[in-house]
C-alpha cells in the first residue's frame, strides 16, 4: 500500500508539473491560425499528455487521438522546462526537446509558456494587401527578413533568428505557397510573384527599409527585391541562392505548357510521398532535417501547398539566364550591398556559380563554406557571425 501510494503520489507530481508548464500559455506569442491544435507532451511521465489549445485558452488531457504536433523529451529534461521558464526554447536548440509533425506549433508553444521578455520568439499572422503572411520574430533594432527555401518554411531559421535577435529584429517568414502562409492556387509562384509579397509585407509591418537574407529560392527572392525594391533593402545576405541555369534545359519547351494547378487533384498518400522525400533527402533521421522534412509535408500534402511547389519549382527551372531580361543580364544592375554564401559542398548550387556571380556583380562579396545546400543549418556559427559582420559593417574585412 505504501509503495502504491508513492507511486501515486509520483504520478499526481508529474502532472501537476506539466499543469504548470500550459498555466504558463500565453496566446498573445503565437498566433494559431486554427480553431484548435492539439499538442502531445511525450516522455514527462509513463503515459503522454496531450495540451488542447482552443482560442486563447489551453487545457491539458490524457492522450488520445492524433496530435497535430508531438515534444519529445526524457522526464529529466520536461522537468527541466517546468522548473525554468526559459528552458523550453533551450532544450530544443541542444537537441534534448524534439518537435515532430508541426514545428510552427510545437516552437510556437515553446514560446508562448516561456517568460516574458523583451525581444521574446512571437509568431503572427500578417494580414499583406495580397494575402496572409506567416512570420516568427525576435529581437530589436534593424530589421532583417529572414526567407527561407523551395520546400522549407520560417522554421529553417531558427537557429539565425537565435544568433541574430540580440542585435537585430530578426523576421522570419513563410513564402506564399509554404507553411502557414496563404496558397493561392493562381499564383503565378516566380520571384518577381514573392517579392511583390515581400514589400506588401513591409508595408503592412510599417517597415521602410529591411536587410534581407535568403537561403536557396529565398535568395533569388532577394535578389529580386534588391532589383525590384532597392529604397527598401538595406543589405543582401544570400545563402546559396538559386540562380538561373546556364547549361541547356532539355525539358523546358514541355514544362511551359503543363499547368502547375494539376498537383492540386494528384492523389498524394502521405506514407509513400514521405517514404520517398526520407529515401532521397540526405541525412533524413538528423534532427533538423527531419523537422524540415515534416515542414515540407505539411505545405506539400495539401492541395494548393502542392500546386505551389511545382510552380516554383518550375519557375526556376525555366527562368531565362539571357537576353535584356535574363538573370544575369539584370544582375549587373544589382546596386545593394550583396555578400554570396557558398557551400563548397552543395550539389544544388554548386560555388562554381561564384565566378560568373563576379563577372556580373563584380561589387558583390562572397564567402566559402565547408557544407551543402543550407549554410545557417549546417554551419551555423560561421555563417551567422559573418551575416552579423555583414549586415553591420557592409563588408567582411576589418
Amino acid at each position: 500500500m505504501v509503495m502504491t501510494a508513492s507511486r501515486t503520489d509520483r504520478a499526481a507530481d508529474r502532472t501537476s508539473a506539466v499543469q504548470k508548464l500550459v498555466e504558463r500559455y500565453d496566446p498573445a506569442i503565437v498566433g494559431l491560425g486554427r480553431p484548435q491544435a492539439r499538442l502531445r507532451l511525450v516522455g514527462s511521465g509513463p503515459a503522454p499528455w496531450d495540451v488542447v489549445i482552443e482560442g486563447r485558452r489551453a487545457r491539458l488531457e490524457t492522450a488520445h487521438g492524433h496530435p497535430d504536433a508531438e515534444l519529445l523529451a526524457d522526464e529529466g529534461t520536461w522537468e527541466s522546462i517546468v522548473d525554468d521558464v526559459r528552458g523550453g526554447m533551450s532544450a530544443f536548440r541542444s537537441g534534448r526537446l524534439r518537435i515532430r509533425h508541426d514545428l510552427h506549433l510545437g516552437v510556437g508553444f515553446l514560446a508562448a509558456t516561456a517568460a516574458p521578455a523583451d525581444g521574446q520568439l512571437r509568431f503572427r499572422t500578417v494580414h499583406a494587401a495580397p494575402g496572409r503572411i506567416s512570420t516568427m520574430d525576435a529581437g530589436t533594432g534593424e530589421p532583417v527578413i529572414l526567407i527561407h527555401g523551395l520546400g522549407a518554411t520560417k522554421a529553417s531559421f531558427l537557429p539565425t533568428i537565435a544568433a541574430l535577435a540580440p542585435e537585430f529584429r530578426t523576421i522570419a517568414v513563410d513564402l506564399p505557397g509554404f507553411g502557414d502562409s496563404d496558397k493561392p492556387l493562381r499564383g503565378t509562384y516566380d520571384a518577381a510573384f514573392f517579392a511583390r509579397w515581400m514589400v506588401a509585407l513591409l508595408d503592412a509591418l510599417g517597415i521602410e527599409r529591411a536587410h534581407v537574407i535568403g537561403n536557396s529560392m529565398g535568395g533569388r527572392v532577394a535578389i529580386e527585391l534588391g532589383l525590384q525594391a532597392p529604397e527598401r533593402i538595406g543589405r543582401l545576405v544570400l545563402l546559396a541562392p538559386s540562380l538561373a541555369w546556364l547549361r541547356a534545359r532539355r525539358w523546358a519547351p514541355y514544362l511551359r505548357w503543363i499547368p502547375t494547378q494539376l498537383g492540386a487533384i494528384q492523389p498524394a498518400p502521405r506514407p509513400i510521398v514521405e517514404a520517398i522525400v526520407r529515401h532521397v533527402v540526405p541525412g533524413a533521421d538528423e534532427e533538423w532535417t527531419a523537422a524540415g522534412i515534416d515542414e515540407f509535408l505539411r505545405s506539400y500534402l495539401t492541395p494548393n501547398g502542392r500546386a505551389a511547389c511545382y510552380a516554383a519549382a518550375r519557375n526556376i527551372y525555366l527562368e531565362e539566364p539571357g537576353g535584356e531580361e535574363g538573370f544575369w543580364t539584370r544582375l549587373r544592375s544589382l546596386s545593394v550591398d550583396a555578400l554570396f554564401v557558398w557551400g563548397r559542398r552543395d550539389s544544388v548550387v554548386p560555388a562554381a556559380f561564384a565566378k560568373h556571380v563576379r563577372e556580373a556583380a563584380p561589387r558583390a562579396e562572397h564567402l566559402f563554406l565547408d557544407c551543402g545546400h543550407v549554410p545557417q543549418l549546417e554551419r551555423p556559427r560561421e555563417t551567422h557571425a559573418a551575416a552579423e559582420r555583414f549586415l553591420t559593417l557592409g563588408r567582411l574585412d576589418a
